[in-house]
């Protein structure tokens, strides 16, 4: 019954992050805007915090999935108005970032226009990303929900990656600083 206001949530992150358990079990830890920006109760930034106990301090850049303009089903991952300035604002302490695109698997979908845009969003954030030196991480996620084989999803993941890639590519992405994370292989 503790409400969810700025304060207490600024508590826990700092109990969290101060913890001894910190330095034997955490490597990096990924912030929300809100965190990146706020100073614990002992004067530390929370990217100080987290990088003296030795992890690495990343941030979310995306603002969400919403609805796929004329794929109604679908979704694309918005945010990237505005992203070269938020980027640069947050080497406040972020050394790396993540964006994640998701599709859903069905018979129909993902549709080539969800497998494109979302592609292209996640090339496109990357270069802004990397232009402020920073790792990207690129989530590309199929999601587990429907009633799909492994096989099916296997191969639509198999697409999704590789769209990807092909746009990462045409941007001229440094992919030795890009971390790719797929979703699981599941029926």
């Amino acid at each position: 019954n503790i409400p969810s206001s700025s304060e207490n949530r600024l508590l826990f992150r700092e109990t969290l992050f101060s913890s001894e358990s910190m330095k034997n079990c955490i490597g990096g830890v990924i912030l929300y805007d809100e965190t990146i920006k706020q100073t614990a109760f002992s004067k530390q930034k929370i990217p100080e915090l987290i990088s003296s106990s030795g992890a690495v301090t990343g941030i979310k850049v995306d603002t969400g999935a919403k609805v796929l303009a004329n794929s109604p089903e679908e979704k694309i991952t918005e945010g990237l108005d505005g992203l070269r300035e938020r980027v640069k604002e947050y080497n406040l302490g972020a050394r790396f970032t993540k964006w994640r695109g998701v599709y859903n698997i069905s018979n129909n979908y993902p549709s080539k226009l969800s497998i494109h845009s979302n592609a292209h969003a996640l090339a496109r954030y990357s270069a802004l990303v990397q232009e402020c030196g920073m790792v990207t991480i690129v989530e590309p996620e199929v999601l587990m929900d429907g009633n799909h084989s492994a096989e099916d999803c296997f191969n639509k993941t198999s697409e999704v990656i590789k769209k990807c890639f092909d746009e990462l590519i045409l941007h001229n992405i440094d992919l030795s600083g890009v971390i790719l994370k797929p979703n699981m292989i599941l029926a």
